[in-house]
């Protein structure tokens, strides 16, 4: 796999899926997880979020927002977690991740938005340089922290009377995908206990025994400084 930031030419776009990934970003993560999910080989491209790769100009072009993950699939280039999944859905249905029920589907795009929207972004590494920055190392700590058990408190409530073995049966749907990526950062990277959270903790330990997981965590990919 490519592991370097190359200029877009006509000759990568070219090629059926390539992503555009940071090996820590729990985003980039979410789509290897489906992308591996679904059996889709793609070629890996890494940005180096420490060294500022993502706003290059050659980055710029992909995504003007400097975000990973992006994807491009031929011609196409989606940018955002989300919509990389939801287009990833529809165009390759193989091991589809929304139900066809319509309740179920509704509380794993809620599961999703939860952590896409409420929680995920309040621990970016951006918004958290610019907390320490500001009030310092503790805090930091402290910010994240709150946020993170705030929206999982919310994800157990949501959970916990589903019964199964993953969030919303017993089939890995999309909000296993989002779930996954979070509740390993939570754990690894920011220390959080999860004995509040038996029913996250639950689904957690369902998914770690996964290839699809495994083979897309943080320590497996190319890029990764272990």
């Amino acid at each position: 796999m490519d592991t370097n930031l190359e200029e877009i030419s006509s000759s990568s776009l070219s090629t059926k899926i390539v992503l555009y990934s940071f090996w820590q970003s729990s985003c980039s993560w979410r789509v290897r997880f489906a992308l591996n999910l679904k059996g889709l080989h793609y070629e890996y491209k890494a940005v180096d979020l420490t060294k500022g790769e993502q706003f290059s100009p050659e980055f710029e072009r992909l995504n003007p927002l400097h975000f990973v993950p992006v994807l491009t699939d031929g011609d196409l280039i989606v940018s955002d977690s989300f919509a990389i999944l939801l287009y990833l859905e529809e165009k390759y249905p193989q091991h589809p991740l929304l139900p066809v029920d319509a309740k179920l589907k509704a509380l794993n795009l809620q599961v999703a938005s939860i952590v896409s929207s409420s929680l995920q972004p309040l621990h970016m590494l951006g918004v958290l340089k610019y907390i320490e920055g500001k009030v310092g190392l503790e805090e930091r700590q402290l910010w994240a922290e709150q946020h993170m058990k705030k929206g999982f408190i919310a994800l157990e409530n949501l959970l916990k009377k589903f019964p199964c073995r993953y969030a919303t049966g017993d089939e890995i749907c999309l909000a296993d995908v989002f779930l996954a990526p979070q509740i390993s950062v939570a754990i690894e990277r920011f220390n959080i206990n999860m004995s509040e959270f038996p029913t996250l903790t639950k689904v957690y330990e369902a998914y770690k025994i996964l290839p699809a997981f495994q083979s897309s965590s943080p320590q497996r990919q190319p890029d990764a400084i272990v």
